[in-house]
């Protein structure tokens, strides 16, 4: 029965993103040659079928990878890849936890050297045909060492802390593993913009008076406590802009990529911040952070369930080894599965997404009013290359942000 419900949700979920893919190219391609009318005055037909040309690009490469993403799905699980490596693992190493945490790190290096391909051919032939990368090889690799690093420095011993959970504390494990992984993440988020985040970007403080200024009386006004204000060099591998706020307590700093600030004036970088600010202001942020916490908890006390459960190993092809710990499978099995199922709550994060998107704008519009902001995106899309004539139904399930005229439609009637 599992094997069914597999297999049908990973041919759905490649069908539906098919379908929905071709409606995007379809839709913006039947719309390349018009600039929409809210945009015209703004933005030039050549900016507006290069960016045509670039969203079709993109679903085009993301078909390719989801597809090859699912064969090597299909190929760890049903035609067997995970048992013979779960065996072979089995036959070189005798400690039951390293076995375990070999297998689950194989899987994942596997993935990982899947995505870095994609990832290569995205940066060096996507992003470079429309003048988008800045990244030389060099770098490329670099970073690539630098993440797997990091990964494994801080992966390595959470890794080993849930497989020894998972073995030795009984039936309550999920609360225990649950408990590691909010202090876990609550770690990283701490260390990202002092230690992780320095790593491969560099960060300087702000230097312009002026803009300096308004963003301080901006984040005095919305009872922001702000530690720093910094550039960071997003130059160096792309030209798309953004800014984030990062840290929390006394630590909280807002980034602006250097792209960001040499294309927008000082009212409009205030306006952006202040749509960022505006997620902190109705909690956005937080609520989100609990929100994946309290699914972390439900999701971890779901695996201990399917872990004691034979059906749950031999429906995704797997046979579990007799008189052996079969946690890291288990492990590995609900996070190879898991995607396959969520693929279908997508639309729902999606809505509430946009939802919060659009509060955000209105806060942003009370702080500095609806021109700037409405000024502030036009240019990103511009210069992002953001379709501005995407299909409704394909926004509708994956933008986490509302589509640009409808956006802009909404701050222009207030």
């Amino acid at each position: 029965m599992l094997t069914l419900l597999f297999l049908a949700c990973l041919v759905g979920d490649l069908l539906l993103r098919y379908w929905l893919a071709r409606r995007q190219i379809r839709h913006v391609l039947a719309h390349r040659d018009a600039v929409p009318a809210a945009f015209a005055d703004r933005i030039g037909l050549h900016s507006h079928q290069r960016a045509a040309d670039y969203t079709v690009a993109r679903c085009q490469l993301s078909m390719i990878e989801r597809i090859v993403e699912a064969a090597v799905l299909l190929g760890l699980t049903l035609l067997g890849g995970l048992q013979a490596l779960d065996l072979a693992l089995g036959r070189l190493i005798e400690s039951e936890l390293w076995r375990q945490m070999a297998l689950v790190g194989s899987v994942l290096a596997l993935l990982g050297a899947v995505g870095l391909v994609f990832s290569a051919w995205r940066t060096f032939r996507l992003e470079a045909r429309f003048g988008f990368n800045r990244m030389t090889p060099r770098l490329f690799i670099t970073d690539a060492l630098k993440m797997l690093a990091v990964t494994l420095v801080l992966g390595t011993p959470l890794l080993a802390a849930i497989l020894w959970i998972m073995e030795s504390a009984g039936t309550d494990w999920a609360w225990w593993a649950w408990g590691v992984w909010v202090g876990f993440n609550l770690l990283v988020l701490w260390l990202y913009p002092s230690f992780i985040a320095p790593l491969f970007n560099r960060f300087t403080p702000l230097d312009d008076p002026e803009l300096t200024e308004r963003i301080h009386a901006l984040a005095k006004r919305c009872r922001f406590g702000l530690s720093g204000l910094f550039v960071m060099d997003g130059s160096r591998r792309s030209a798309h802009g953004n800014a984030y706020f990062t840290g929390f307590g006394r630590h909280r700093r807002i980034v602006f990529f250097d792209t960001l600030l040499s294309r927008l004036n000082t009212d409009e970088v205030e306006a952006v911040l202040a749509h960022e600010l505006g997620h902190f202001a109705h909690h956005h942020i937080l609520r989100r952070i609990v929100i994946g916490f309290t699914a972390a908890g439900v999701l971890l006390h779901l695996l201990a369930w399917l872990s004691t459960q034979l059906w749950f190993y031999t429906g995704l092809g797997v046979i579990p080894q007799l008189g052996r710990p079969n946690d890291g499978l288990a492990l590995v099995l609900f996070m190879l599965a898991l995607p396959v199922l969520t693929f279908w709550t997508t639309p729902v994060a999606s809505l509430l997404s946009r939802r919060d998107e659009f509060q955000a704008d209105r806060y942003a519009v009370r702080q500095c009013g609806a021109a700037p902001l409405s000024s502030a995106l036009v240019k990103l899309y511009d210069d992002n290359a953001a379709t501005l004539t995407p299909d409704p139904i394909h926004s509708a399930w994956y933008d986490s942000h509302p589509p640009a005229p409808v956006r802009i439609a909404h701050l222009r009637d207030g």
